[in-house]
């Protein structure tokens, strides 16, 4: 409707993402003045919940805040508490959190890819108008995402929320012959990886190009997912490094008017994380097959420090980054040896701990307080989604001018364009945005 000399469309919601907010344009004299995400879901008080629990309860606790990568809120309070306490984890038990990571980077990236992403690409409004024209290519999705399922089930217990995570390790490790059987999928998995590739690298992607900083973790000699020291990129391809307890310092979050998530900052500047950025930052320690996939699909060769700064081929990123997934699970599956013991015992002291790992969508940081009889006194956690905000809505302006200026753009055409915007980032709005309200003022 039409209200004092403004045009305002409402967008009743964002399908193929998960959470609750709006997008706000402004528009003079055909130029986008202000794009603003805004995000109305409740707090949620997580950080809050967490004060006054034993130091003991984090990992479960957290794994609440997101069913999509509940993994990653675990190992994360994980690595913070037993930081705070001092305690070196099994290398054995650490090998398999790994491979449970790995379980939910294939699962996750593929539901983002077949379900959420590819539709933007193939004209269709969701997956199930999808299946109706790609059946055997949904179905392809589907086993992917089943294949990283079955990592969870085995070494978490349940495939949502795992309930075999512990702080120091897993209250029970498997053994050797009931990897064999997950081995084996892993392998078949493996091709549909590699297809999926091919599938996405022939899509359509408009030229675009983001300036933010790119933030992930780097680990010599590894693609970084459950440990790993916070690296750089800026613009200018200048890298560095900082330590980890000086995170808060370098990400500082504040509280923005149009939304109920917190923003965040890297040194003041937009910054973005997740697979783009763990691309650029460590493209050179992917496998084999990872590698050559990502040459087929006409990346580059991530051994020469390829960068990929369009937000619109993150699709490609993802998908080899589930070709790399699946082929590190099968080499932890092939060197496993049980360790002696499930777990290490973290025993209470007082301290600070700082735990950071690669959730799907990003880099994600836990910093615990504890006392010295091992209470919670106070905790920060900080989601990938609410760190790319930034960059997200920088894109969303961008993104919108350039279809503004395109003469015949209406306002359904606009709000596709925003939506896909979006998507791009694969926001996970139980952490920070689901549904959107799109409204355009026109001056």
């Amino acid at each position: 409707m039409t209200h004092r000399g403004s045009r305002v469309l409402h967008v009743g919601s964002l399908s193929r993402v998960e959470g609750e907010g709006a997008l706000h344009l402004s528009l003079r004299d055909g130029t986008v003045t202000e794009a603003r995400l805004q995000i109305y879901e409740p707090p949620r008080f997580f950080e809050a919940f967490l004060r006054g629990r034993a130091h003991t309860e984090p990992p479960d606790i957290t794994a609440r805040v997101c069913g999509i990568c509940p993994v990653a809120y675990q190992l994360s309070a994980c690595a913070a508490i037993e930081d705070a306490c001092r305690v070196t984890v099994d290398p054995a038990v650490r090998e398999l959190r790994r491979l449970l990571y790995c379980g939910e980077w294939i699962e996750s990236q593929t539901l983002h890819i077949y379900l959420l992403h590819a539709p933007d690409f193939l004209g269709c409004d969701g997956a199930i108008e999808l299946a109706r024209t790609a059946r055997a290519d949904v179905e392809r999705g589907l086993r992917l995402k089943q294949a990283g399922n079955a990592i969870l089930e085995l070494l978490g217990g349940r495939a949502i929320h795992p309930v075999n995570v512990r702080l120091g390790g897993f209250h029970r490790t498997p053994g050797i012959g009931e990897l064999k059987p997950l081995a084996e999928r892993l392998r078949r998995a493996l091709d549909d990886a590699r297809q999926t590739v091919a599938w996405v690298s022939g899509f359509d992607f408009p030229d675009a190009e983001t300036d933010a900083d790119l933030l992930a973790l780097a680990a010599p000699g590894t693609y970084a997912i459950e440990t790993g020291t916070p690296t750089v990129l800026r613009p200018d391809d200048t890298l560095g490094m900082f330590p980890l307890h000086t995170f808060l310092d370098r990400v500082r979050e504040e509280q923005v008017p149009h939304s109920t998530a917190l923003h965040s900052t890297l040194d003041g500047r937009r910054h973005l994380t997740g697979s783009l950025a763990r691309f650029a930052i460590s493209g050179r320690w992917l496998s084999r097959p990872a590698v050559e996939a990502a040459r087929a699909a006409g990346l580059g060769d991530p051994h020469e420090g390829v960068v990929c700064r369009n937000p619109y081929r993150s699709i490609v990123v993802r998908a080899v980054e589930v070709v790399y997934a699946i082929d590190e699970a099968l080499r932890i599956i092939d060197t496993y040896e049980p360790p002696k013991h499930p777990y290490t015992e973290v025993p209470a002291v007082a301290g600070t701990g700082h735990g950071v790992t690669e959730a799907p969508r990003g880099l994600l940081y836990h910093r615990y307080l504890l006392d010295a009889e091992g209470t919670v006194t106070d905790a920060r956690l900080v989601p990938p989604t609410a760190q790319n905000q930034g960059a997200i809505e920088d894109d969303l302006r961008r993104t919108a001018q350039a279809a503004i200026t395109r003469q015949g753009v209406d306002d359904a055409e606009l709000t596709r364009v925003c939506e896909r915007a979006i998507r791009n980032h694969d926001p996970c709005i139980s952490c920070s945005t689901h549904f959107l309200d799109l409204t355009i003022d026109r001056i």
